[in-house]
């Protein structure tokens, strides 16, 4: 990437420099430069799937498994036009063996991949009485399938998802051969490829499903929202809400990212899109490099988790849970603003200690002004949301959502041109984003398909519950050690029941982030939910917690070092130290960290859970917001004026009472907080320069 002056990299970063870091860190767009006529076929694809689904989304969806299987075909035949075999923007190939442009063996993995997904719903009327009985033709597509699925999950994402599936595909083959609990009867070839091609539980499942069904219509739509503006009104009114406040380009990029983030599943194009804007703004005021990329990653990364689109986390959910949509977008709405607003306390306390000013009244626009100027792009929006809160399915939403875009961009264009030129502008910019909406839903269809291999091998041999079984006997071991070495003290601090299920919640909470440096948020939940739900399950935690818990430490891997993607994204724009980002982009997200395990033993906090009482959530919610913030003092070495060892080791010990989900556990933090506010509150009076000398 072209390296710009310090001062001057925001405002000069032009678009092909943004997406040329996206690419950088993000493989899933790292598509290949194609020849013009091969480009113009692709495109034509590529549109043609877009309108495919939004017809579909309008006028109703075909037979599941016809739907799934034509959607799988035309994405396997697009991933091996779009992505090359190691990944790299590589220029066309020429010569005999490479016709329009491609070599040979990526055609046939297109047409062998293409064939072999609409296979099963071209046998469809037949495929019960084969279902446990496959002919040798269903077995030869059925591995070709498994094959081309695994190589394409290879080119769009890199190795760790298909070597997870290879050890999964191990594991059902060699059951055998495992040892102790793992040992399960196993299964020949035939047997796998029956499971996994041939019935619902494996490739043709609830992931594909709810991809095809659910999650195209809305990474479309988000595309479709930017190109009209809506985007860019969200950074321009985040700018006039919260840039005047002290160190206020940090403060622009946690309020932008959540405003972005609510039509944004992706936390990289989050952290190029807006932190191509607010980290050299914020390294200008003075933060340190280090500090700008990380406040960026941290808060991108709340897009995944922002209502209504929650990257496609939120789809899977309501076809697992069986509840509606609304359920879990209301489940998420306190989560969600737990993690902004830990980043935004530790953004205003560095702010305070550094004595940062905020943007000035010239550096600013005007609320009324640019809503004035960009209402309009909130139509769809609003729309979008209306229709889902009516009770209608998420496609329809997304319709009417899409539609709305539409006209907008049509409207927009006949107000700046005249007719002739706005109808060519219109198609034009529809084109456009019907085709990058088809692009950008290539990797995460056959990532969902090749982790129906893996959710197919977990319902065929049942590990899934072996590993419950294991995690729950390591941790109900751990419990009892704990236990009776602290049973010399008069009061008990947590029950054996209650250990167990921390040491289990900090067991998973562990495999999500490993899991999440090598996999895409919604592989990593994919995958959790079948091994990890039947764990928590064993210990009551109910359904929605569960899930909620997993898909939040699935996210928390995007700025987790050593493989914090987001992080490194935003280190490439502050040109900083890109290890040093990720571990300050990991402290500034601790909300995200903590509040898990506050609604693993406090479901009120999510809402809508089993046995909600206001008094729980009230103690759950504010009793977490202040441990937020006393961790936060702590950590950043500022409450109201720089803080004494011995106050940081205070802080910190009332934020993990605070945190707990337990009035005895609150009163204790509230205790331990009072002297230090006895001596820092006379520091209220002062100057911020004078009490940073103080």
């Amino acid at each position: 990437m072209t390296q710009l002056p310090d001062q001057e990299r925001a405002e000069h970063l032009t678009e092909e420099q943004m997406k040329e870091l996206e690419e950088r860190y993000d493989p899933e767009v790292r598509f290949r430069p194609l020849p013009p006529i091969l480009g113009w076929v692709t495109a034509i694809a590529l549109f043609v799937l877009s309108c495919y689904h939004f017809y579909t989304a309008g006028y109703g969806i075909p037979q599941a498994t016809t739907h799934r299987g034509l959607h799988l075909a035309f994405t396997l035949a697009l991933v091996f036009l779009s992505f090359t075999l190691w990944n790299r923007r590589d220029t066309p190939h020429q010569g005999i063996l490479a016709p329009l442009g491609l070599p040979l063996y990526d055609w046939a993995f297109a047409i062998a991949g293409a064939v072999s997904a609409f296979y099963v719903p071209w046998i469809f009327d037949d495929l019960a009485f084969r279902v446990g009985a496959p002919l040798p033709i269903d077995v030869i597509m059925g591995t070709i399938l498994i094959v081309t699925l695994l190589e394409a999950t290879r080119r769009a994402m890199g190795w760790p998802l298909p070597v997870i599936a290879l050890l999964f595909l191990a594991y059902a083959y060699f059951g055998r051969s495992m040892p102790g609990v793992l040992t399960h009867p196993g299964a020949d070839w035939t047997g796998i490829v029956n499971h996994l091609y041939l019935t619902s539980q494996g490739i043709y499942g609830t992931a594909l499903g709810v991809i095809s069904t659910y999650v195209f219509h809305f990474v479309l739509f988000g595309v479709m929202a930017t190109r009209i503006g809506l985007g860019q009104l969200f950074i321009d009114l985040a700018s006039a809400l919260a840039g005047r406040f002290a160190g206020g380009p940090a403060k622009v990029s946690v309020v932008s990212s959540a405003m972005l983030g609510s039509i944004s599943g992706s936390s990289i194009a989050n952290t190029v899109t807006t932190g191509s804007l607010t980290i050299p703004a914020m390294i200008r005021i003075g933060y340190p490099r280090h500090f700008a990329a990380a406040v960026e990653a941290a808060s991108s990364t709340g897009g995944q988790i922002t209502p209504p689109v929650m990257g496609a986390v939120a789809f899977l959910m309501i076809e697992y849970l069986g509840v509606p949509l609304t359920t879990i977008l209301t489940a998420a709405l306190v989560p969600a603003f737990m993690h902004f607003f830990g980043v935004l306390v530790q953004v205003h306390l560095e702010a305070r200690r550094r004595g940062l000013r905020g943007l000035t009244k010239d550096e600013l626009p005007v609320a009324w002004t640019v809503f004035k100027a960009g209402w309009l792009t909130t139509l769809p929006l609003f729309v979008l949301v209306a229709t889902l809160l009516s009770g209608y399915t998420p496609y329809l939403a997304a319709f009417y959502g899409i539609l709305g875009c539409i006209l907008v961009l049509i409207v927009q264009n006949i107000i700046r041109h005249d007719l002739r030129t706005a109808a060519i502008e219109s198609v034009r910019e529809t084109w456009d984003g019907f085709v990058v909406g088809a692009k950008y839903s290539l990797s995460v269809t056959v990532a969902a398909a090749l982790v129906g291999v893996i959710i197919g091998v977990v319902t065929l041999t049942g590990v899934g519950f072996k590993i419950a079984y294991m995690v729950t006997s390591v941790a109900a071991g751990w419990a009892t050690d704990v236990s009776t070495f602290l049973s010399v003290l008069p009061f008990e601090i947590m029950s054996v029941e209650a250990l167990t299920l921390l040491f289990t919640l900090l067991m998973t909470a562990v495999v999500c982030v490993l899991m999440g440096c090598g996999i895409p948020t919604t592989a990593n939940y994919l995958i959790m939910i079948a091994v990890a739900a039947p764990i928590l399950g064993l210990l009551g935690v109910q359904p929605i917690v569960a899930h909620f818990f997993v898909f939040y430490y699935g996210v928390l891997a995007d700025i987790t070092p050593p493989v914090a993607l987001a992080a490194y994204a935003a280190a490439g724009i502050a040109d900083a130290n890109a290890f040093k980002a990720g571990n300050t982009a990991f402290r500034l997200g601790m909300g995200k960290a903590l509040v898990p395990f506050v609604f693993a033993f406090s479901p009120s906090m999510l809402l809508v859970t089993e046995g909600f009482t206001w008094s729980e959530f009230f103690l759950s919610t504010l009793g977490a917001m202040a441990g937020i913030w006393m961790l936060s003092a702590a950590f950043s070495n500022w409450l109201f004026a720089p803080l004494r060892a011995y106050e940081r080791v205070l802080l910190a010990l009332s934020a993990i009472l605070l945190v707990a989900p337990d009035l005895y556990a609150t009163l204790i933090g509230v205790l331990l907080i009072l002297p230090v506010l006895i001596r820092q509150f006379p520091a209220l009076r002062k100057d911020p320069l004078e009490r940073a000398t103080t």
